[in-house]
């Protein structure tokens, strides 16, 4: 028995070395993830397969979420993924504030270290263009009951993020979780790498396909 797992092994040795380069670079260098929710929308919806770069920020032992070096830290404006143990499951939210920030929210309006955040109008009723520094991007705004629109001014704490959904009234982030620790944030969201309508028959959406996030 032992000889023949042994000549199995020597036989398959280059298509098992092949699976595991496979899973140790999805696990390091960069992965892909299917978006569940539209906690996002309108900058990715539900059935999106996200191109996520787990080097953007540290590389990471393979399997595992040991740092052996940091290499940057997070962006206002960049859609991270994230471990929460608060949520206990995975995220995808763009971060707000930056270690250090003071952030606001009137009515859905962010105030950051004492800016008034402005809107432009969009062609859709229901999204606006948020003028986030370099970083406009398209968010959301559904009406909804008990919506979390206002929140007193709060310092977001060292090694800390506060991150939103741009679907902002139906979005558990930081209003709901808290600050996300660096340490949990696993990588940065740069595109749609396919997206399958869940709502019917999971029929590819060609346009979404390699469109980028940021």
């Amino acid at each position: 028995m032992n000889t023949w797992i042994l000549q199995q092994l020597k036989e398959n040795l280059i298509f098992l070395l092949a699976i595991l380069v496979l899973f140790a670079s999805r696990s390091t260098l960069a992965d892909w993830y299917l978006v569940p929710t539209g906690s996002m929308q309108p900058t990715i919806v539900e059935g999106d397969r996200i191109l996520v770069n787990k080097m953007a920020y540290r590389i990471e032992l393979p399997f595992t979420d040991i740092s052996v070096l940091d290499i940057a830290t997070p962006e206002r404006g960049d859609i991270v993924v994230f471990n929460s143990k608060a949520a206990d499951t995975r995220l995808v939210k763009r971060v707000i504030g930056l270690p250090g920030d003071s952030i606001a929210m009137v009515n859905n309006q962010l105030v950051i270290n004492g800016q008034v955040i402005n809107y432009q109008s969009d062609d859709d009723d229901t999204s606006v263009i948020e003028l986030l520094f370099d970083k406009p991007h398209v968010v959301q705004f559904i009406a909804r009951s008990n919506v979390m629109d206002n929140f007193k001014s709060v310092l977001v704490p060292t090694d800390h993020y506060l991150v939103l959904g741009d679907n902002r009234n139906n979005s558990s982030d930081s209003r709901f979780i808290g600050f996300v620790p660096f340490a949990e944030i696993q990588g940065k969201a740069l595109r749609v790498l396919v997206s399958l309508d869940p709502e019917n028959y999971y029929v590819p959406r060609p346009e979404r396909t390699l469109s980028p996030l940021i």
